[in-house]
């Protein structure tokens, strides 16, 4: 199921539009977001190792954000190829590493628009509540909050009702 991510409401989307494609088969979550439009005034991460790596949230990164039966995890996706998962017991509460397998990071470009496809381990624990989120910068500074829902003023990915989508 194809579904668009929304910019928050104080960040502005430059022209852009963001989908994401969503499926779950058991321990596997398959995404894939699709950035149309100005995609050449994006700032894109210089490529990386495939490699754990913080703080890939401070420039263009997508996201996806997993309610698990005792809290939550949270995967960072660069375009870079660098990655990051963690847990956390709580809203923001007992952040730590989630132990995985590195994902395969793909990316593919053509005018006016950007692919980013990947397979996620999740945890056994795992429920069906899921959030999808980017964060994009442009070259200009600017940044673009976007997620399937803000329930808050501020952008928040972490916050419970942002977790929007039930994946069987």
């Amino acid at each position: 199921m194809r579904l668009p991510l929304i910019p928050h409401p104080i960040s502005p989307p430059a022209g852009l539009t963001l989908e994401v494609e969503a499926r779950r088969a058991g321990r596997v979550l398959s995404l894939e977001y699709v950035l149309a439009g100005p995609v050449e005034r994006v700032r894109w991460p210089q490529a990386a190792a495939r490699a754990r790596t913080d703080e890939l949230w401070r420039t263009t990164c997508f996201e996806a954000f997993v309610r698990t039966a005792d809290g939550y995890v949270e995967y960072n996706l660069s375009p870079s190829g660098a990655w990051a998962a963690y847990r956390f017991d709580g809203y923001r509460e007992g952040m730590r590493g989630l132990e995985i397998a590195a994902p395969f990071i793909v990316t593919r470009t053509a005018p006016g628009r950007f692919g980013l496809t990947v397979d996620v381990d999740l945890p056994e624990d795992a429920t069906g509540q899921v959030g999808l989120t980017a964060v994009v910068e442009c070259l200009d500074g600017s940044i673009a909050y976007w997620a399937l829902a803000h329930p808050s003023d501020k952008p928040d990915f972490h916050h419970p009702d942002s977790f929007a989508l039930e994946l069987p």
